[in-house]
Parts: structure tokens; C-alpha cells; sequence
């Protein structure tokens, strides 16, 4: 059997290497960057495994689901983990970050997801990185949701960890995923017996295996076709350039936010301020007695293309996703998202006004 992506070459070392690099500009890093095999997950979890164990104090903010994903990894680790909790309907500030330095002086790693598709919310790194790195902590960031859609600058915000997935914003491929790492972070892990090695989580195996050898023999096979996906993925980013990308996901989120209040019905946004709201997704608050993962349902077989979610787990009641990123940072998704929720609304004997929301996604898409 042939098929032209069962024929492909062998990708190369250098070819690898290449789009690094590309990676790495998109982040405007001089940090060295791994592009890692599998999903994002592999990376959040082989960076924290890596620099974390039983002399870590961690400080993990939680804003989301990840966030406490990160604690129970970090927990694992043996390290000792302060939570700093904020209501997901909002974001934490770099105040709350000073106080909590304040009351910890021991603590010696940050852990942050910047924005979070899965709550709205996103997060202040650029004032935050300030006070983390005044304080002299390790700054790990997931900036998985974020790129693409708003500004990521691990070196400008002191970020000794960021890792980044192609599969929202960017509109590329889950299967690969990318890490940028400081020469503070590879000492850090380094000076970690606990730091895995050997092993599919282990960022030191590319360091010393790949990076300290010129980049001229990989770990492994690569994931061909996802690898070539991501190329792809980052040179249309080129092309459009990146500011534009992001001014198309705030357009589709300012718009996503005045439809849906116009949209009427006892719908409003989840994330409360607009300056909290991340670009990448709008969540909406479902009206009172109405059962989010219910309206989506019914949205979905009004128009199934629509890109509508419910909140994940407790959240199915009340949060609906409008998950407005890669292809569908556009005008035309929110209005059909809109207008398939209003539908959906109106069933359920709800006074909406979907011409009013299609006429405030038109006047806010700038």
C-alpha cells in the first residue's frame, strides 16, 4: 500500500533542528527549546519531574484544572506545595504572588498556567515574572492556550520554563509540543537525582543527548507527519504574521463577550472583567436553571459545526465554551455559536434576541 504519507523520508536531525528554531522565534527565546514527541502534557509533567523534589517549595497558583494538575505532580515529587487559589472567574495578580513570597520566603518555584481554555481566565505573567524573579524563584509557566492568541516572552518575563502545544491558538497539531528552558532550569535539573532520565519524561536526556551534541543525532524516531504539521503550523503564522493572529483572537473574544450579553437570555460572561478574559476561548455563564452541558447539546444539533463546549466536570452545570482559537478566531464562528445558543435558549422558553447579538459581534469585531 503507498499513500503520499506513508512515503515520506526520514525527517532529519537538521530538518528537527530547523524547526526548533522556527519555534524559538515565535517565542522570541534565546533559551534553548525542545520540541518533545507527544502532547503537551509530556512537557508540563517532564518539566516539573525534572526541577522539582523533596527540597522544593512550590508555590502553585491555581486558576484552573491544570493548576491543580500541577500540585498533585509537584506533590508527587515530594516537594513541599503552597496553593494560592483564586475563583475561576478571574485572575490572580502579581500582588497576591508578593504576598505569598512574603509569607513563604522559602519558596523557590512558581508554577502558572497563563491563560486557561478550560475556565476563560488569563493570567498577568508579564507583572507577575517581575515579582518571581525579584524574588529569585524558578518561574515554570503553561502557555499551552495562550500562544497565538496573546503575547508569550519567556525571556522578557523571566520564565524559566514555558512550554507551549499547537492544537488551540497556533491551529496546528496536538501530537508534538515545545518547551523553552533556562540555563537556570538544566542546572536545576542537573542538581536533581530525582530528575528523569532515560526516559520519554526526561528534558535532561534531549539536553544532554541532542543539544550538548550539536543537535546532530535524535533521541528517537520523530512523529513525521505531526512534525511536519507543526512546520507548517508556525510558517503560515509567519506569513500572517503574529501580531495579526493574536488581533484575530482578541477580535473573536471582545465579540464573543458583547454577543453574548446582547444575545440576552440570563446569558453573561463567566470571567467577570474584560481584561481577565483570555483571548483564546469566552466562557459564558449559563442562566439560572438552565443546565450548561444541556444547552450545548441541543446547539450542537442546530448547528453541529459550531465550536461550543461545557465546562469540564462540576463546571458542565454552568459554564459554556466558546472556543473561538486556530481556525475559528473568526466573526463568522461567534456568530454561528451565538446564534445556535440562542436557538437552543429560546427552546427552553428564554426571551433572546440572536439578531441584537449578530449586530454587537459585527460592531465589537475590530
Amino acid at each position: 500500500m503507498t499513500h503520499p504519507f506513508l512515503d515520506l523520508p526520514p525527517l532529519s536531525a537538521a530538518h528537527f533542528a530547523s524547526i526548533e528554531d522556527r519555534v524559538a522565534r515565535l517565542l522570541d527565546t534565546l533559551q534553548d527549546v525542545v520540541i518533545m514527541q507527544g502532547e503537551a502534557l509530556l512537557p508540563l509533567e517532564g518539566a516539573i519531574r525534572g526541577t522539582a523534589g523533596p527540597g522544593t517549595t512550590a508555590l502553585n497558583v491555581i486558576t484552573g484544572p491544570y493548576g491543580q494538575t500541577f500540585g498533585n505532580w509537584l506533590r508527587d515529587c515530594g516537594a513541599t506545595v503552597i496553593d494560592l487559589a483564586v475563583p475561576f472567574h478571574t485572575a490572580v495578580t502579581a500582588d497576591q504572588i508578593r504576598e505569598a513570597f512574603a509569607e513563604h520566603p522559602g519558596i523557590d518555584f512558581v508554577s502558572l498556567v497563563h491563560a486557561e481554555a478550560a475556565t476563560g481566565n488569563t493570567n498577568p505573567v508579564a507583572e507577575i515574572g517581575e515579582v518571581v524573579r525579584a524574588h529569585g524563584a524558578l518561574f515554570y509557566l503553561d502557555a499551552v492556550a495562550s500562544i497565538g492568541a496573546e503575547p508569550v516572552l519567556p525571556d522578557a518575563w523571566g520564565v524559566d520554563l514555558c512550554v507551549i502545544g499547537a492544537q488551540k491558538a497556533m491551529g496546528g497539531p496536538a501530537g508534538v509540543s515545545a518547551v523553552s528552558v533556562s540555563e537556570r532550569a538544566w542546572a536545576r535539573m542537573a542538581a536533581n537525582p530525582g530528575a528523569p532520565r532515560r526516559s520519554y519524561l526526561s528534558l535532561l536526556d534531549w539536553k544532554e543527548r541532542w543539544i550538548d551534541g550539536g543537535r546532530t543525532a535524535l533521541l528517537h524516531a520523530p512523529a513525521q507527519l505531526e512534525m511536519l504539521a507543526l512546520e507548517a503550523c508556525v510558517e503560515r503564522i509567519e506569513g500572517d504574521g503574529l501580531a495579526a493572529v493574536m488581533a484575530r483572537h482578541r477580535a473573536a473574544a471582545a465579540s464573543a463577550r458583547a454577543g453574548a450579553v446582547a444575545l440576552g437570555g440570563g446569558l453573561e460572561p463567566y470571567v467577570y472583567e474584560d481584561r481577565e478574559a483570555a483571548p483564546v476561548a469566552t466562557t459564558l455563564r449559563a442562566p439560572v436553571g438552565v443546565v450548561a452541558s444541556e444547552v450545548v447539546a441541543r446547539a450542537l444539533e442546530v448547528d453541529p459545526v459550531v465550536p461550543l463546549a461545557a465546562g469540564g466536570g462540576a463546571l458542565a452545570k454552568e459554564m459554556i465554551r466558546v472556543n473561538h482559537y486556530g481556525a475559528d478566531a473568526t466573526a463568522g464562528a461567534v456568530r454561528a455559536s451565538l446564534a445556535a445558543l440562542g436557538a437552543a435558549l429560546a427552546e427552553k422558553g428564554l426571551a433572546v434576541d440572536v439578531e441584537g447579538a449578530l449586530r454587537a459581534v459585527e460592531e465589537a469585531w475590530r
